[in-house]
């Protein structure tokens, strides 16, 4: 038997868009000569659909979706992911489904068991768990076990569920696990996914065939990484990460004995780490997370940034975007993942230097637009910023200079990159990290205010760590915004370290806060100054309403500011 595996990039609620590219890949499924083809969860309506599950209207779609495809699947079967209507008097109203469709109709259905209820997950929220008896689907003589993404993966030492969907359908004698995906990606994911596929085939002496969405949703990004493992754990087919793709796997019918569940084949090989935690934990050494940890994964940052702008911009219909370039670190790296992702000639760059802007700065910012061949213009604000100080003069008589004059300058900027973007349709880009953006070192309405946050999820030493990455084989990014001290230049002299630790320390503080959820005295027990660690988990704390008014952040780690951490505004926990 022939399987088709189609990894695509949809587009939650495009039905038209999404049903014809479906049927598209059918077609190659069938020039292919394959028998099956594969696509993702929820594909037909794109994930998440989020509350779009409580309209009528959309759920109609979905349904006239199905049966489009359907009619297309004449001499080959395809598995699509859809809801599907919960027809029991109690529950929700919906179940997440596999749909597997032949002979133009749905041949069979099987509901997701695992409903996944964390970080950015909410599934519970819309869709009733599955709790019919399980049934295997048999087609072409072959037996097929069909799972949707969370059902594979209650198979840790830690189990999250209660219950394990492969327990109940490996009695069932099937001959091949299918399991359809929507699995977000951060640095993580696909090692520990790799391993969960791992652990499935040689517990249950099965191959697996998984599909995976690829594209980003707002500020979800999908990797892919859609593979075929045999049942000896080995990779027969691998499809390629942030892109589509396709391929085919040839598979012979050849039966085998049932494998007892209660007596899992124990994992030896040498080659695969097999987690120990349940999948929703972060297994990482805390002396040194950033460093170890998340930069030998920069290259696929680099790549999920890239496509999480390219996707954000084409799907909302957006061409052009619009940033502000001082010659530090942060805007440089946003300039450049911006204009990899929507070509240099649809970016432009603004300076906007003051009176305490350095010359460097605006050197180092024209050599970086030169180099990448980006529109630029330099706007400066120091007339504009004395004209509000006479204009406050009365008010502000007989006080000093102060962190007010300071978010002057950067609301400055914000009225002048917005009137661009609104005078020429550009979007603008926010250039905040993350390290900022977690102890509120930034101005509502100035420095933190665009369409879309590239940066909002990566700590300022992996900014650092990305920006050498892009001069791997060419200086790109002028040196010297890589090695000069990191200010926001709003007083004389000012640098980022004096309101704050040095970043190596502070990104390694959050990170056990944030990622890892340690609390003051665990922090301070592993060595961490005290005083130090109450200082910066208060201004994590103290600072949750700026973070509740930033734009979309693409996410790219384990927990992420945003819909995957939600944090009360007005606690008083650690302040």
């Amino acid at each position: 038997m022939k399987i088709a595996l189609a990894q695509l990039n949809f587009h939650v609620g495009d039905f038209a868009g999404n049903t014809s590219r479906i049927i598209a890949s059918i077609g190659q499924a069938k020039s292919a000569k394959a028998d099956l083809v594969i696509f993702s969860e929820l594909s037909v309506c794109g994930y998440p659909p989020r509350d779009f599950l409580e309209f009528n209207d959309f759920l109609r779609r979905c349904d006239e979706s199905v049966h489009l495809i359907a009619a297309a699947c004449h001499g080959i079967a395809a598995v699509v992911g859809a809801p599907s209507v919960n027809q029991a008097p109690k529950g929700k109203p919906l179940y997440n489904t596999a749909w597997f469709l032949a002979d133009g109709k749905v041949l069979a259905k099987a509901h997701k068991t695992l409903l996944p209820n964390y970080d950015v997950f909410d599934e519970y929220r819309y869709f009733e768990p599955n709790r019919i008896p399980y049934e295997v689907v048999e087609y072409l003589g072959c037996r097929f076990a069909l799972t949707i993404c969370e059902d594979l993966w209650n198979i840790t030492d830690d189990p999250l569920y209660v219950r394990n969907p492969m327990d109940d359908l490996i009695k069932l004698n099937p001959d091949v696990i299918i399991n359809i995906a929507a699995s977000p990606f951060n640095y993580n994911q696909p090692g520990i996914r790799h391993d969960i596929l791992l652990r499935n085939a040689l517990t249950y002496k099965l191959p697996v065939i998984y599909v995976n969405h690829v594209g980003a949703q707002t500020e979800l990004i999908f990797d892919g990484g859609s593979m075929v493992m045999d049942s000896a754990g080995e990779v027969e087919v691998q499809l390629k990460s942030f892109e589509e793709d396709f391929g085919v796997y040839e598979m012979q019918n050849t039966k085998k004995s049932t494998p007892n569940p209660e007596q899992p084949h124990i994992i030896t090989s040498s080659h695969h780490q097999i987690i120990t935690s349940s999948h929703h934990h972060i297994n990482t050494s805390p002396q040194q997370p950033i460093t170890t940890s998340s930069h030998q994964h920069i290259p696929l940052i680099h790549s999920a940034l890239v496509m999480g702008i390219s996707d954000y911009f084409r799907k909302m219909g957006f061409s052009k975007a619009i940033l502000g370039l001082s010659g530090g670190i942060d805007s440089a790296v946003t300039l450049v993942l911006a204009a990899r992702a929507l070509g240099n000639e649809n970016v432009r760059a603004v300076l906007l230097p003051s009176q305490f802007s350095s010359d460097h700065s605006i050197a180092d910012a024209v050599k970086l637009a030169d180099n990448l061949k980006v529109q630029y213009d330099i706007i400066p604000i120091a007339e504009s910023f004395h004209t509000l100080e006479k204009t406050l003069e009365v008010q502000f008589a007989g006080l000093p200079f102060n962190l007010a004059e300071e978010n002057m300058q950067a609301r400055i900027r914000a009225v002048i990159l917005m009137a661009l973007s609104n005078k020429f349709g550009y979007i603008l880009l926010n250039t905040s990290n993350k390290s900022e953006a977690a102890v509120g070192y930034g101005t509502l309405y100035g420095d933190m205010c665009g369409g879309l946050s590239v940066l909002g999820d990566v700590y300022k030493t992996q900014v650092y760590a990305l920006a050498r990455h892009i001069n791997e084989t060419q200086e790109i990014i002028p040196l010297n915004s890589i090695v000069k001290p990191p200010s926001a230049e709003l007083r004389p002299g000012q640098k980022d370290s004096d309101s704050l630790p040095d970043y190596d320390i502070l990104d390694q503080i959050l990170f056990n806060y944030i990622e890892l959820r340690k609390g003051p005295d665990e922090l301070i027990s592993e060595g961490f100054d005290e005083n130090m660690v109450k200082k910066v988990l208060k201004l994590v704390n103290t600072n949750e309403y700026k973070r509740h008014q930033t734009p979309p952040i693409l996410r790219v780690s384990p927990k992420a500011f945003g819909m995957g951490r939600r944090m009360p505004i007005v606690a008083r926990y650690l302040q």
